[in-house]
């Protein structure tokens, strides 16, 4: 199965986004064997070629369209799960530093044969995101943090924000109901040194309504965070 590299490169130029043949081809391949793991773990619902460009593809770099990545930035995708959007960003823009994090581990099995397949090299962290929040070398280590609809803003700014250095972003990727967490996610947001800085709506097309919210982190995150699941689940912030 291969995805048709000329749409791709359509609906990327049409949002600013340049992708050479190189990264067209990896895009390419990643589909590829994206879909041979799928045959053996559950890594995406989505295996018509076309949602793959939409939904998977452009839906990732998607941050490139609105945020400068300076080169060289350090990036961290907190529940990677299938690549998306760090492998995705990588592909983009390989100048970056890149780290997937996942807390399964044949999730991250597969996503490291992939990229090895695309001659990419990011790095891999097998660990729950509250446990890599607390160790010093992640803690406050990177100029950016990705997390595409894993989780409510509220828990997710506690399990993304202690990543980001100060001045750094968090990079929410969520659907049409972000308005409505931003408000019950507020106040979590400033105890852990962040701050919402703009939030950007756009549609895939005719493929439905998306949001990146970005929040700049002002201060450092407080020790206490973040904390285990089941206490941010018993005592929201």
């Amino acid at each position: 199965m291969t995805i048709s590299k000329e749409l791709l490169k359509s609906i990327t130029e049409k949002n600013r986004i340049s992708l050479g043949d190189e990264a067209l081809d990896r895009f390419d391949r990643y589909a590829e064997h994206l879909l041979s793991w799928n045959e053996k773990l559950n890594l995406t619902a989505i295996t018509d070629p076309e949602e793959i460009v939409y939904k998977h593809f452009l839906d990732s770099l998607m941050p490139l369209k609105y945020e400068e990545f300076p080169e060289g930035s350090s990036l961290i995708d907190v529940g990677t799960g299938a690549g998306f959007p760090g492998l995705a960003l990588l592909i983009a823009r390989p100048d970056l530093k890149v780290t997937l994090l996942d807390s399964t581990q044949k999730k991250l099995t597969a996503v490291a044969d992939i990229a090895e397949n695309l001659g990419l090299a990011p790095n891999f962290v097998h660990a729950r995101a509250e446990e890599a929040g607390k160790d010093p070398a992640f803690r406050e280590q990177f100029d950016f943090a990705t997390a595409r609809a894993v989780s409510n803003l509220r828990d997710l700014s506690e399990y993304c924000l202690p990543f980001v250095k100060k001045g750094g972003i968090f990079l929410a990727m969520k659907g049409p109901d972000i308005k409505q967490e931003l408000k019950d996610a507020r106040r979590a947001i400033g105890i852990l040194g962040g701050e919402p800085e703009k939030m950007v709506a756009y549609g895939i097309d005719d493929k439905g309504e998306r949001h990146l919210l970005f929040i700049r982190k002002t201060g450092n995150t407080p020790d206490a965070y973040p904390r285990p699941s089941a206490k941010m689940a018993k005592k929201p912030l």
